[in-house]
């Protein structure tokens, strides 16, 4: 098969049979053998009510229904796994998002054999509070990712080599980040494509405030787990030598300083006396527990065993 295209969907029912019809008319004019996989992240408007009437007319659907809300990342990664396709395309079930930019997403992947090719909004049709935070995302995501030359992390259109996918794992809110995932797994032929993004037809936004503090945070995590995953010891560890030498190298001094000012006959303080003796106490305290956390985190995996297991309540 050609293409898989992966819909994550929550509360679209008014844009589901324009897009299936949209994204059959592109695929059957470039003679691509497809597959429509949509998961219904648990809408509550009646969109699986469409997807099971769509499916009566387009055998292409594949489609999986979530018992409640997990999450656009959780849909993807569900999707991901069941996609087939030698390149694999997401989008977005809002119509924001064009299935005629799927023939030069598919050929670019192919032909320049590339890993992974993401979507680039350049006019934008979005509210202020969501373009805002998106550039801002966009810049520090460049700066820690090293991909300097997207643009637009988040786009919600993007194009894989399959073997990418199936090689990914996609959790939390982490799907904004997935170009810096797949360049942590070792895929790094990573490009960018300009295309239209329209506005949006239907519904409302799902867009919060709370993406943008979640978003900071999955950053953090991101490339914690990118440079740290396999070796947790050598971040615990090595600022807990350094808060523990810290903290020893001032006991050292306190106690020298006051046997000194014995062997002179002079007057000193009490070690105890002194806010050093505190300041150094706390440093080999905290030492101690960031090395022991760093060895604890040696020992136990980074993967829970169902952390993508979701209760899916049907499959058509």
């Amino acid at each position: 098969m050609d293409i898989s295209v992966v819909i994550p969907l929550y509360n679209e029912v008014e844009s589901l049979s324009e897009l299936v019809a949209w994204i059959k008319r592109v695929n059957d004019e470039n003679s691509f053998s497809y597959e429509v996989i949509m998961i219904d992240d648990g809408s509550t408007d009646g969109s699986w009510r469409e997807i099971e009437v769509l499916k009566l007319t387009y055998p292409e659907i594949y489609a999986i229904k979530f018992r409640r809300n997990y999450g656009k990342s959780a849909a993807l990664n569900v999707g991901f796994a069941a996609a087939s396709g030698d390149v694999v395309i997401t989008m977005d079930a809002d119509l924001q998002d064009s299935p005629d930019e799927i023939p030069v997403l598919f050929h670019r992947i192919k032909e320049e054999k590339l890993d992974l090719l993401s979507g680039y909004k350049q006019k934008r049709h979005d509210p202020l509070n969501k373009t805002l935070p998106t550039k801002l995302f966009n810049a520090v995501t460049r700066r820690v990712s090293g991909i300097n030359n997207l643009h637009d992390f988040n786009c919600g259109l993007k194009a894989y080599r399959k073997d990418v996918v199936k090689n990914i794992e996609v959790y939390g809110e982490m799907h904004r980040y997935i170009p810096v995932i797949a360049k942590w797994a070792g895929f790094t032929k990573i490009e960018e494509q300009v295309v239209k993004h329209y506005p949006r037809k239907y519904g409302t936004t799902k867009f919060g405030f709370s993406r943008f503090i979640n978003g900071f945070l999955d950053l953090l995590s991101i490339f914690f787990v990118g440079k740290f995953s396999k070796r947790p010891m050598h971040f615990f560890g090595s600022l807990g030598v350094l808060s523990f030498m810290g903290g020893f190298i001032m006991t050292l001094w306190l106690i020298s300083d006051k046997l000194i000012s014995i062997s002179k006959g002079t007057s000193y303080r009490n070690v105890t006396d002194q806010p050093l003796f505190y300041i150094a106490l706390v440093a080999i305290i905290v030492g101690t527990q960031l090395f022991l956390t760093g060895f604890i985190a040696e020992l136990v995996s980074r993967n829970a065993h169902d952390r993508n297991n979701y209760q899916i309540e049907k499959v058509i």
